[in-house]
């Protein structure tokens, strides 16, 4: 056997972690969104796959026989097409999707479709604080008027695109101390935030409960069929029955 893990999360490394342990044969493979991302403990692929024949071309290359997708829970559209050819090509397919978080008591969430639908409802003049990822920028462009730090994991090339606004480079996990004062420190208005579900950026949204600060929380979008499990020891069962 010879397993493909698409991988990308913290609990991608858990699971490849995991699999080198068990010493199953597998290879991770990271889309490149960081430029520097964190080893994994298993020979590790850095890039896309140059479409679905491209895809299907590495399959056939590495003798890939089951297919763990940990991608991120937006990317969604890789998910499609990867459950799609494990269909296609009848190969043991699972998606690892952690557990989306959940509005608590003190929350003030309001849920949106997407990121035109959170930049629409933000007053101008406002303090607004970007946890949705550097591709999302330029769904925001008409908040000119507004104050917006983008958060990203990486240094930018150029300029921030609005008048008022800013990078602010880090990486997860964040601590709630550190983004409660963050957040005090540049008098928020709106957090808006993908629903992305793990522990690593969620104290983001404690802060905002105890500051009372509104969320705009973009839901996930639709996933495709096909098995799922939400735990690392759960993947890691999977794998071991197949």
């Amino acid at each position: 056997m010879t397993l493909l893990l698409l991988a990308g999360t913290f609990e991608a490394r858990q699971v490849a972690r995991g699999l080198a342990e068990r010493g199953v044969t597998a290879i991770a493979s990271l889309a490149g969104e960081t430029r520097t991302p964190e080893a994994l403990a298993i020979p590790t692929r850095i890039g896309g796959f140059g479409g679905r024949e491209g895809f299907e071309t590495f399959l056939e290359r590495e003798n890939i026989t089951a297919i763990l997708d940990a991608t991120h829970p937006f990317a969604a559209k890789i998910s499609h097409r990867t459950a799609q050819v494990a269909r296609d090509r009848g190969l043991p397919y699972c998606q690892f999707l952690r557990p989306a978080w959940e509005v608590g008591p003190g929350d003030d969430w309001r849920h949106v479709a997407d990121e035109a639908e959170a930049a629409s409802l933000i007053p101008a003049g406002s303090r607004v604080f970007l946890a949705t990822g550097r591709k999302s920028l330029d769904r925001f462009a008409q908040l000119s008027d507004c104050d917006v730090t983008l958060r990203v994991v990486d240094p930018q090339p150029g300029p921030f695109p609005l008048p008022k606004g800013r990078y602010l480079v880090a990486r997860p996990p964040y601590r709630l101390e550190d983004e409660r004062a963050l957040l005090a420190e540049l008098s928020v208005d709106f957090v808006v935030a993908k629903n992305a579900g793990g522990t690593g950026s969620y104290a983001k949204l404690l802060a905002s409960r105890e500051l009372g600060i509104p969320v705009l929380m973009i839901d996930r979008p639709p996933q495709p069929d096909g098995p799922k499990v939400a735990m690392v020891d759960e993947a890691l069962n999977w794998v071991d029955n197949l």
